[in-house]
């Protein structure tokens, strides 16, 4: 049971790194000149908010991962290139990323125009504006919504369950169906999600109160 308190800890912070990295390009996309990745910007959030997160595990996991070529094991046969947990953590970056990317936006237009146009007036090029003044200005608004998205991914890791990732809830179910002690690890799963999603809220309050700027917003 530790080792899948372990996994799940892994899965959720990888999960959380990759997702908020996808919400930072994305949102820079979606201001792209270009219209076809605008669009190409817009479809994949609309795919992946509108479609359910283990309809997307699996798709990953069964569709693109049957595409993909076997390399060899140790005992000389073969295995997928990408395992479990690899799968998990992409499906579930994805998912979470297409909701970042919209809270990333709805910060970069909390971000006064006046604010914009003088770094313009000062020559600053457009990735200069978003990455010194947008983005440190927008993260500040949005840190209470994308606090809420990354507390629904840390739930979410237990889907990996389904494709055999040895989460926590995956080695309650094994540890369940031999010792036929279902009560305990429902509580231990309880606490123990508890604790971890405790964790991050309190992490996540500390930085939100740390970052504020006095006066604005």
């Amino acid at each position: 049971m530790w080792n899948g308190f372990l996994m799940t800890i892994k899965l959720s912070v990888v999960s959380l790194i990759f997702s908020v990295i996808i919400g930072i390009i994305g949102a820079w996309l979606q201001n792209s000149p270009l219209k076809w990745t605008r669009r190409i910007v817009g479809g994949y959030i609309q795919i992946f908010r509108n479609t359910p997160p283990l309809v997307q595990l699996y798709f990953f996991y069964f569709a693109i991962g049957s595409l993909l070529p076997k390399v060899a094991n140790e005992y000389g046969g073969e295995v997928p290139m990408l395992g479990g947990f690899a799968w998990a953590a992409i499906s579930l970056s994805f998912f979470a990323g297409a909701f970042n990317v919209e809270i990333f936006r709805s910060g970069m237009e909390a971000v006064p125009d006046s604010t914009v146009e003088a770094a313009e007036a000062l020559g600053f090029s457009r990735f200069q504006i978003y990455k010194d003044i947008t983005l440190p200005l927008a993260f500040r608004v949005i840190l209470p919504a994308l606090n809420n998205n990354l507390v629904n991914l840390v739930k979410t890791t237990t889907l990996a369950y389904a494709i055999a990732v040895p989460e926590m809830l995956y080695e309650a179910n094994q540890i369940w169906s031999d010792n036929v002690n279902v009560t305990e690890m429902m509580i231990f799963l309880l606490l123990a999600y508890f604790l971890l999603v405790g964790v991050l809220v309190w992490a996540m309050h500390r930085w939100e109160r740390a970052m504020k700027i006095p006066g604005y917003g």
